[in-house]
């Protein structure tokens, strides 16, 4: 069956970095777009950031772009996103997700059909 676990989620300070990854199982990782999206307390779900199956394009949200970097490592069936320059606003619980269809890089929530179990990122002094 698909299983995504994360790590890497914790604390950190307004202006740090923290490395989300992302390793997937029972699905050609290789040939699906990845997404990551993340929930804040009292907030709907948001999309942050999706990879093409190659790695070939990147797409961001607003409220991350220039600042959070997504990658993948086929060859480990993992996605990574790399934040930098954190924000208390980023405090959220971080999931990568499955899209239903293979192309698609980024969407609502019903454009995807598997996610992860979550990893906390929390940013505060």
């Amino acid at each position: 069956q698909v299983q995504l676990v994360e790590s890497g989620g914790g604390l950190a300070q307004p202006g740090g970095s923290l490395r989300l990854s992302c390793t997937a199982s029972g699905f050609a990782f290789s040939d699906y777009a990845m997404s990551w999206a993340r929930q804040a307390p009292g907030k709907g779900f948001e999309w942050v950031s999706g990879i093409y199956s190659d790695g070939s394009d990147t797409y961001y949200a607003d409220s991350v772009k220039d600042r959070f970097i997504i990658s993948r490592d086929n060859a480990k069936n993992t996605v990574f996103l790399q934040m930098n320059f954190l924000k208390p606003e980023d405090t959220a619980l971080y999931y990568c997700a499955k899209p239903r269809l293979p192309y698609r890089v980024r969407g609502g929530p019903s454009d995807f059909d598997y996610w992860g179990q979550g990893t906390q990122v929390t940013v505060s002094s």
